[in-house]
């Protein structure tokens, strides 16, 4: 830096320093630049079918990038720390009234809170706002289709924070539909007595029963959460049943089917939540302890370009075009999960009534994790996934698929045929590398087979070369210069 005799900046590098500032991210930074294109390349010429992932459409994305990430605004709209918020309290309440709106959600029966920072941040506000410090909750077991902030812990580690700080007791699917096991849920909320409900999932292909899960509730004077996180999109546009009748506190992300910026967002009910014996009405004090969780108790300024984002993103939601989006994505799934079908795979509880579908690869004689690798090396995004009956998630059974992103760049009925065909190739190749091995070979042998097989190379990149050129056939959403 170029200083003057009395130690003050030159004229030539504060003008240096102001260029800096204007410039584009390519001049500025080409590392960075160089990074960001070849993960859009990747996007663009890959197959996403991992089921929490979505693309964010230009508007939603220009939003994110803009000057509302300069602000600082910790507090709630007419009672902030900062000056200079007049226009940041604005877009936070654009952004409630649009949350309440897309959801059909009366203002007098419903608050919502925009802050969290994404869905794990806010189920734990949750947690915080309502259940004291060892209080109980009940969740779907992370290995039936839950959500790592549901409670999950195993026999000889707590893995959650929310395990940790929480008593934890989860539900589980019958390992023979793959369905939720209600019933069971019912008898040990009766020996457990939690004090919270979660209704939600990670990787559960069926809709839930939000009327049995609200009976169970109740019978333990218990409150019940969803997390939506997943098919907020889907309940959005009305094409699958909404949680909202039945739930006293909705969470959900906004990045999945939703297709917003990543955020959460929590929903929670006002007014009267009973009528004692005597026929006094109970209020909900959800409000204030929901937003006293989300700030100060967990979280500093909230993230305002983040917010602009999600109100883009609702605005979105509420048009024909979204809700055609969402039926599409229905569509595409069945159209996979039969593909896969007719393919010989087997599919836990035989379909989907939403975005995601699970697929069993020990009828295959293989599993989730070989898969992955595979399926990755040749340009297809998906996750392995524990299956009902599996024994250990470090070794699941399965692989979770999903259709938002996909059908966000202009995928039909059968262009997923197509990629069920692409899917089937894979597997088969990973069952030839497994075959070539000892039994007992780990994962970390096995993917160095893949990769030192000239065979098994010349076959992925053959798949490679197909899926790249399938894929590029399509629009990726999004800004054009990144």
């Amino acid at each position: 830096m170029s200083l003057t005799d009395d130690n003050t900046v030159s004229k030539e590098t504060w003008n240096s320093h102001n260029k800096m500032m204007l410039e584009p991210l390519a001049i500025n930074d080409s590392e960075v630049f160089s990074i960001i294109k070849k993960e859009k390349h990747r996007q663009m010429y890959g197959l996403e079918l991992i089921a929490s992932e979505n693309f964010a459409s230009r508007a939603v994305l220009e939003a994110l990038g803009s000057c509302m990430n300069n602000k600082y605004s910790e507090g709630y709209p007419g009672q902030r720390y900062y000056g200079g918020t007049e226009h940041i309290d604005e877009m936070e309440i654009l952004c409630q009234k649009r949350a309440l709106k897309v959801f059909g959600l009366d203002s007098e029966k419903w608050g919502v809170n925009v802050q969290p920072y994404s869905g794990s941040p806010a189920n734990f506000a949750v947690y915080t706002a309502l259940v004291e410090p060892h209080g109980r909750i009940m969740g779907l077991d992370l290995p039936d289709g839950g959500h790592l902030t549901h409670g999950f812990m195993t026999e000889k580690k707590k893995v959650s924070a929310t395990s940790l700080f929480f008593e934890s007791m989860p539900y589980k699917v019958n390992p023979e539909t793959g369905y939720i096991n209600y019933n069971q849920l019912q008898e040990n909320a009766r020996l457990f007595h939690p004090k919270l409900i979660i209704a939600g999932t990670s990787c559960y292909s069926r809709n839930i029963d939000y009327a049995r899960m609200r009976q169970i509730a109740d019978e333990n004077s218990a409150y019940l959460l969803a997390d939506m996180a997943h098919i907020s999109g889907l309940v959005a546009a009305g094409v699958v049943p909404s949680p909202f009748e039945f739930c006293d506190i909705v969470s959900t992300t906004t990045h999945k089917t939703l297709r917003g910026c990543r955020a959460g967002v929590i929903f929670f009910r006002k007014g009267v939540r009973n009528v004692d014996a005597k026929g006094k009405e109970i209020m909900y004090n959800l409000e204030s302890l929901i937003n006293q969780a989300v700030f100060p108790g967990l979280q500093g300024g909230p993230h305002n370009h983040a917010i602009a984002g999600v109100a883009v993103a609702l605005k979105q939601a509420m048009t024909p075009e979204f809700k055609a989006y969402q039926m599409q994505v229905l569509a595409n799934c069945k159209t996979l999960s039969n593909a896969l079908i007719d393919r010989g795979f087997k599919v836990v509880t035989g379909g989907s009534d939403n975005h995601m579908i699970l697929v069993d690869l020990r009828s295959k004689g293989t599993d989730g994790g070989r898969a992955e690798k595979v399926l990755e090396a040749c340009g297809i995004a998906c996750n392995k996934n524990a299956c009902p009956g599996d024994k250990s998630v470090l070794r699941p059974s399965g692989l979770r698929l999903g259709s938002p992103a996909l059908t966000s760049r202009g995928l039909l009925e059968d262009d997923f045929r197509k990629v069920a065909e692409f899917i089937h190739r894979g597997v088969d190749l990973t069952v030839e590398v497994q075959s070539s091995q000892a039994p007992k070979a780990t994962l970390k042998e096995f993917v160095q087979a893949l990769a030192e097989g000239e065979k098994f190379q010349q076959r992925v990149a053959e798949l490679r070369a197909e899926v790249e050129a399938f894929a590029g056939q399509f629009p990726m959403p999004g800004l054009p210069e990144l």
